[in-house]
């Protein structure tokens, strides 16, 4: 009798096989460029050797909301009001900071009813990985124009976008992110090694990538199609990230061609120049970039602006070492005396 073929599955640091990190079948459009990111978050937190409970997602309303159901199904995950995934990410950070934390959000998720709230979450630096999965539409109510949407498109039963877009990135560059980033769902390497950079900062990280809708917005001129972003994407760098328990080793690279920038936990982002002399780390090259970017339409792609943040918003409270979330209700309740302490020291 033969033996039965085993097959090998590969295992990450931890022991656990990529199954252990998927989700649900998307109910998406085929083809989406949705699926394709929550493809790569979960190969990304599976190659970064992360425990899937130690990680918790959360989302707002959209197509792109819905992707929290596709990825990690043993982490924590919440779908909340339009507009306000910032707000559930902001309380969930105080009840455990160990665990980490991914926002999925829209262009209309993001950029019109939760535009405030964008800002505020970076503001205040919350440690957490803000996803924006731009198609430049409303999908999921049938393709009305969103607030990214490019000025002059033309979309069935919509007319003409005389609007001009928000970018993002911009957005998020002026409101202080400490990691700002761009990519597209058909460059699934860039889009993998940003993911694990934006996982492991200390601080807000923002990436804003081109997802498109192959239902309503995949027109060959369009700005979020994949034909348009495979034509006319221009990545500013070759990203290689680097975990801390890894030799760093750039001998495959020339003196000269690369930087190392270093995050707050030890790891590291190894870029490659392309064609262009770019550093991350120079926040008015990051506007310009952008900002040439928009005038020329040009689509920019890479680490646009990255900056070490040793702090973020947890580190201005007196928080004790034992997660919140974790101590007894008699431990958090003040006993009555604690009270007219408190009450005291206000007269």
């Amino acid at each position: 009798m033969d033996n039965p073929q085993t097959t090998k599955v590969e295992r990450n640091s931890i022991g656990l096989a990529l199954s252990d990190y998927r989700g649900k079948a998307s109910t998406l459009c085929p083809g989406c460029g949705h699926n394709t990111v929550s493809n790569q978050i979960q190969q990304s937190i599976f190659e970064l050797g992360l425990p899937p409970e130690m990680v918790a997602k959360f989302s707002g309303i959209g197509c792109s909301s819905k992707g929290i159901n596709y990825f990690l199904q043993r982490s924590f995950g919440f779908n909340g009001l339009h507009g306000r995934m910032p707000a559930l990410v902001s309380g969930a950070c105080f009840a455990d900071r160990r665990i980490k934390l991914l926002g999925i959000s829209g262009d209309g998720d993001t950029a019109s009813i939760g535009l405030g709230h964008f800002k505020h979450v970076i503001r205040r630096n919350v440690p957490m990985v803000y996803i924006i999965e731009n198609n430049g539409v409303y999908g999921l109510t049938k393709g009305q124009f969103s607030a990214t949407s490019d000025l002059g498109l033309e979309l069935k039963r919509q007319g003409k976008n005389f609007l001009p877009p928000l970018d993002l990135c911009l957005e998020a560059l002026i409101s202080g992110a400490k990691f700002v980033a761009r990519s597209f769902a058909g460059d699934i390497k860039q889009m993998k090694e940003l993911l694990k950079a934006a996982v492991m900062q200390n601080g807000i990280a923002v990436l804003d990538i081109i997802s498109p809708c192959v239902t309503f917005n995949n027109r060959d001129d369009a700005l979020q199609s994949y034909t348009w972003g495979r034509e006319n994407e221009c990545p500013i760098q070759e990203l290689t990230y680097v975990p801390r328990a890894r030799a760093i080793q750039v001998k495959d690279f020339q003196e000269g061609e690369t930087r190392e920038v270093q995050l707050h936990d030890g790891s590291s982002i190894i870029l490659k120049k392309i064609n262009r002399e770019y550093d991350p780390t120079d926040k008015h090259a990051a506007l310009e970039l952008l900002i040439e970017a928009q005038e020329k339409r040009i689509f920019t792609t890479g680490l646009i602006y990255i900056e070490n943040s040793p702090t973020n918003i947890l580190d201005e409270f007196d928080l004790v070492d034992e997660p919140l979330n974790r101590l007894s209700p008699d431990r958090l309740r003040p006993d009555r005396a604690a009270l007219e302490r408190l009450n005291l020291s206000y007269q």
